[in-house]
């Protein structure tokens, strides 16, 4: 029986970190959903319209290794605020989400549209300046000169942006548990969804 567990939240909060830790432990699928919309984006930058890069994605493109670039975030968020983007994303991520075996997707709106039946739904969040410091690391490690105030900048720009849309808004489902992770470790986190994930998949049983 399909088992989906719906993780959203901001950029560099540890939902994506914590969603494949979570998959790899309960041997779930994962899907990070923001790829798609990173890949959407960058594909414009080709000169095609945001639609047009959407409904023509395909695995390779997702395989880019230019993805997790700070371009990349913001073009994926200008691209997210497109319904015909998101509309042409949705099915793939529905399917994924119900595959047998069970999945674990990360996202902004995968327990308020993409899945809301998930049997699992969080919504992971940590303070803007704590977020903007893991961002900071992760592209100073990737190579990219940037300020820790330019990414905070950036951060809270996309923020505003993936909240205010008309589509899909950046928001917790009504019944989504709420984890602040600013004072926790990767492991800590990983720990108390796993939890969580445990005690729903045995309620099923």
């Amino acid at each position: 029986m399909p088992f989906c567990v719906a993780i959203d939240g901001p950029a560099a909060a540890g939902k994506g970190t914590v969603a494949r830790a979570v998959a790899s432990e309960f041997d779930l699928a994962y899907l990070d959903t923001g790829l798609l919309y990173r890949a959407t984006g960058a594909k414009t930058y080709e000169g095609l319209s945001p639609i047009d890069a959407a409904q023509s994605l395909t695995a390779d493109d997702l395989a880019r290794d230019d993805l997790r670039s700070g371009d990349a975030g913001q073009a994926a968020s200008r691209v997210a605020a497109i319904p015909e983007v998101r509309a042409a994303l949705v099915d793939f991520q529905r399917a994924f989400a119900r595959r047998s075996g069970g999945a674990v997707l990360d996202g902004r709106d995968i327990g308020t549209v993409i899945c809301p039946e998930a049997e699992v739904k969080l919504y992971i969040t940590a303070t803007d300046e704590v977020r903007a410091r893991r961002r900071h690391a992760e592209l100073i490690a990737s190579g990219e000169d940037v300020s820790v105030e330019e990414v905070l900048e950036n951060l809270r720009e996309r923020d505003e942006r993936d909240s205010a849309r008309a589509a899909a808004p950046l928001i917790p489902a009504d019944d989504a548990m709420v984890i602040d992770t600013s004072d926790m470790t990767i492991d800590e986190a990983v720990k108390i969804v796993a939890q969580i994930v445990s005690q729903a998949m045995a309620a099923r049983v």
